[in-house]
């Protein structure tokens, strides 16, 4: 099983596809409660087009999870730099969904000569909005209430707030499974704060960026995705059918990612 010590911790990752000279590799962020393991057959449609990364996130599944177990966007960005140079990766194409891509935006701004396109599934940046803001702080306050009365109990509900009614009993057992396991790392996770970047910042992003955003998900990633969008230069966005869980191998994602790891700056066009 193929580890990584980075930053004094153990980071499972997998590689899939080729390296190809001249193109730039693939790294893919999983979001909260789960691990690379989420994102299925779908990386093979990604490793189709080249050098394709997939890890587990500290603290999650295959990974090293220390005790006491605290993180932050900020710390989660930087192993995901150092991965990147531990396995000569770098600059690399990096896709994110969700808290996953709260981390990805991070990397980009923290260290961003690791990163040469971005794609952000429904990344987070509640701050620059302030009802998406409101509706994300009270569901931390409530999934922090819920693993209070029960820790195994955080990913469950976390995944009734993000996926609506009836969200955890459509997932496939193994899901269930994996996001359970992963509810010490849904506290620590949340209780490290959610990524917050100004406009100004985000201006500055001089490289590719898709914004993906689903039609059957709570409003505020909509929300935040046009606002980010109306924030980076360099910017597309998506709108695709679905939830939150949006799929690593959506057209416009491939589309995006086909292009920009070859250095070419085309990008998707808006949907």
């Amino acid at each position: 099983m193929p580890e990584c010590l980075v930053n004094g911790v153990r980071l499972h990752y997998e590689e899939h596809g080729q390296r190809q000279e001249g193109r730039a590799p693939i790294l893919c962020i999983h979001g909260m409660s789960s691990s690379g393991l989420v994102w299925g057959p779908s990386v093979a449609k990604v490793a189709a087009l080249g050098r394709t990364i997939v890890y587990d996130r500290r603290g999650c599944t295959r990974s090293e999870r220390p005790e006491p177990y605290t993180t932050s966007i900020a710390q989660q960005a930087d192993d995901a730099a150092a991965l990147l140079r531990a396995l000569d990766a770098s600059p690399a194409v990096v896709i994110g969904r969700s808290y996953g891509g709260e981390v990805a935006l991070a990397l980009a701004l923290r260290h961003p000569e690791t990163v040469r396109a971005l794609v952000l599934l429904e990344a987070g940046l509640v701050n620059l909005v302030p009802e998406a803001k409101a509706w994300a702080d009270g569901v931390l306050a409530r999934v922090l209430a819920a693993a209070e009365r029960e820790p195994s109990d955080a990913a469950k509900a976390l995944v009734h707030e993000i996926l609506g009614e009836g969200g955890w009993e459509k997932l496939p057992a193994p899901l269930q499974s994996m996001f359970t396991g992963n509810s010490p790392a849904v506290v620590a996770e949340m209780r490290g704060g959610f990524l917050e970047a100004e406009p100004e910042e985000l201006a500055k992003l001089g490289i590719p960026v898709l914004l993906v955003a689903s039609a059957e998900s709570p409003p505020a990633f909509r929300q935040v995705v046009a606002a980010m969008g109306a924030a980076i230069p360099n910017a597309r966005t998506a709108l695709v059918p679905g939830g939150h869980l949006i799929d690593l191998a959506e057209p416009a994602v491939l589309e995006l990612v086909a292009t920009a790891i070859q250095g070419t700056s085309t990008q998707a066009p808006n949907r």
